[in-house]
C-alpha cells in the first residue's frame, strides 16, 4: 500500500528523523529540560506537517507529552499510538564511534541516541500517516497519538496525565512501538510486559556495632539476619518462597508454549552474552519462560558491616537489602506487597527491628494471543516480512499496563527494534531496512484494524489482566 510512497520519500523521512535525533532530549538530566521541551515542539510541528490535526503539547508536572489526531474514518475503530520522545543519557561518551547527537548512517544503519528508542519508531508511524493521506486521502482508522516525554525517567507523571486526559484518549485499542523483534528475518510480536515491585529492607539488631570478642555468639548479627532473609527468599527449586506468591499466576496457553519453543534460542549463547558461567532459575521452566512468563524475586543490593582493608572485629548492628519482584499476569502488586512485610518480619525473628519501605510498583500487562487485535498485527507483519511472526514477551516493565488499565483497551505491540540495537548503550542504532518495514507494517496494521469494525463482538473479547 505504501511501497511507492516509501520509494519516493525515504530520504525525506530520514532527513526528518535526523533533525529530531539532533535534539538531546535526555529526560533524567535537569540541564536538558529545555531540550526535552524543544523535542516536544519539533514533534508537534512534524505532526502538523504530516497531516494530523488538533496537535497540542500536553503539560505535566515534569516533561511535556504531545497529542495529535485524525478522526475522519466514520464507523472505523479508533487507535491510540503510544511512543516517547525522550532519550537515555549517553554515558560513557568515549565509547561512541560518532557523537550521539550527530546522527550518522553507516552500512545501512543509523547511529544516534534515540534512533530506535524511541524516536525512530514514532517517526515511522508519522511517515505512514503522511503516506496514506498522500496516496489515498484518508486513513483506514481514526488515530490519536500520545508521545510521552518521561518514559526514560520512569514515566513519573504518566498515570496522572492519562487520568486527566482519559476522555481525550478514548479508543478501541492501543498500539505501542517501543519493542523489538527477534531478528531481521525472525519477525515477532511482544504480547506482555512483566510488572515490577521494589522494596528497601533495613535491619537493626543493636543500638551500635558490638565487639565480636565480647558479644559475638551471644547477640544477633544484622549481617547474618540479612543473609538468612536472602537465603529464605527461594526454595531448593529456585521458586519464590513468599506464601501465596504463585496463586494468581496465569499459565501459558498451548499456543504460547509452542511459540516460545519455536523461538531460536541457545542457552550457551545466552550465558555468553550475560557473561556468566551457568544459568539457574525456577526448576521446570525454560530460560525464555523464566524471563518472559514466570515471576521472579531478586536481591539487587545488600550491605552490612565493615568491607574495608584488613579486619574490623565487630558484630554489625545494621544491614540493608533492596529486593525487587518481577510479576506476571494476573499477579496484583498490592497483594504481593501486603504479604512481603510480615514474611520478612517472621524470617528475621523476634528482637530484630525491621523496616520495609516500598519503592514503587508497576502491574503486569498482557494481551492474549487469541485477541483479534493480535491476530490483525500478525497478519500485517506476515504481509511485510513474508513469514508469520512468533509470539514473545518482554521481561521488563513499562507504562503499557497503565495504558491498558486506564483506557480499558487492549495493547498491541508493533516494534521493529533488534536485540543488538544497543538501546541505552553507546552506539545505539536503527537498522534502516527495519524502519522502512515499519512504515509498511503500520499501513497494513491500520487496514487490518479497520476491518475489525465488521466483527461486532471483537471489543467484548478484551479483559484487563
Amino acid at each position: 500500500m505504501l511501497d511507492e510512497f516509501l520509494d519516493r520519500e525515504r530520504e525525506s523521512i530520514l532527513g526528518a528523523l535526523t533533525e529530531w535525533l539532533r535534539i538531546p532530549s535526555i529526560s533524567v538530566d535537569p540541564a536538558r529540560a529545555a531540550d526535552v521541551r524543544e523535542s516536544a515542539r519539533w514533534c508537534a510541528a512534524h505532526m502538523k506537517a504530516v497531516g494530523l490535526e488538533h496537535v497540542e503539547i500536553l503539560e505535566t508536572a515534569g516533561h511535556p507529552a504531545v497529542y495529535a489526531d485524525w478522526l475522519h474514518a466514520a464507523g472505523a475503530p479508533t487507535i491510540v499510538v503510544y511512543g516517547h520522545h525522550d532519550v537515555q543519557p549517553v554515558d560513557p561518551l568515549p565509547e561512541w564511534t560518532t557523537p550521539p547527537f550527530e546522527p550518522t548512517v553507516r552500512d545501512g544503519q543509523l547511529f544516534a541516541r534515540g534512533a530506535i528508542d524511541d524516536k525512530g519508531q514514532v517517526l515511522y508511524h508519522l511517515a505512514a500517516v503522511r503516506g496514506l493521506l498522500q496516496e489515498t486521502g484518508r486513513l483506514p482508522v481514526n488515530v490519536k497519538f500520545l508521545v510521552e516525554g518521561e518514559e526514560e525517567d520512569g514515566s513519573r507523571n504518566f498515570e496522572t496525565l492519562l487520568q486527566r486526559e482519559q476522555e481525550r484518549y478514548a479508543c478501541d485499542a492501543v498500539v505501542v512501538s517501543d519493542t523489538a523483534m527477534l531478528g531481521e528475518d525472525e519477525p515477532s510480536i511482544c504480547t506482555a510486559m512483566r510488572g515490577l515491585l521494589a522494596f528497601d529492607v533495613t535491619i537493626r539488631t543493636a543500638e551500635a556495632d558490638l565487639h565480636s570478642g565480647s558479644f559475638g555468639g551471644a547477640v544477633p548479627n544484622a549481617a547474618h539476619v540479612a543473609a538468612h532473609l536472602v537465603a529464605a527468599l527461594h526454595d531448593a527449586d529456585r521458586r519464590v518462597a513468599l506464601p501465596g506468591f504463585y496463586d494468581a499466576v496465569r499459565p501459558l496457553t498451548d499456543a504460547e508454549r509452542r511459540s516460545f519453543a519455536a523461538v531460536p534460542h541457545s542457552d550457551e549463547e545466552f550465558a555468553r552474552v550475560a557473561g556468566v558461567h551457568r544459568l539457574e532459575g525456577e526448576a521446570g521452566a525454560t530460560t525464555l519462560e523464566r524471563i518472559w512468563s514466570r515471576p521472579t524475586a531478586e536481591v539487587t543490593g545488600i550491605g552490612s558491616g565493615y568491607a574495608g582493608d584488613g579486619v574490623k572485629t565487630i558484630v554489625p548492628a545494621t544491614a540493608s537489602l533492596k529486593v525487587t519482584f518481577r510479576l506476571v499476569a494476573d499477579q496484583d502488586p498490592s497483594t504481593i506487597a501486603r504479604g512481603f512485610e510480615p514474611w520478612v518480619r517472621e524470617i528475621a525473628g523476634a528482637g530484630v527491628d525491621v523496616t520495609v519501605a516500598p519503592l514503587g510498583a508497576v502491574a503486569p500487562a498482557l494481551t492474549p494471543v487469541a485477541h483479534p487485535t493480535v491476530a490483525a498485527t500478525a497478519r500485517a507483519i506476515e504481509r511485510v516480512w513474508g513469514r508469520a511472526p512468533l509470539f514473545t514477551r518482554e521481561g521488563g516493565s513499562g507504562p503499557e499496563e497503565a495504558l491498558a488499565r486506564i483506557l480499558e483497551r487492549p495493547v498491541i505491540y508493533l516494534g521493529v527494534g533488534l536485540p543488538d540495537d544497543r538501546i541505552h548503550a553507546p552506539n545505539e542504532r536503527a537498522v534502516l531496512s527495519q524502519l522502512w518495514r515499519g512504515v509498511l507494517a503500520v499501513g497494513e496494521l491500520w487496514t487490518e484494524l479497520g476491518l475489525l469494525a465488521d466483527e461486532p463482538d471483537w471489543k467484548t473479547q478484551w479483559r484487563t489482566p
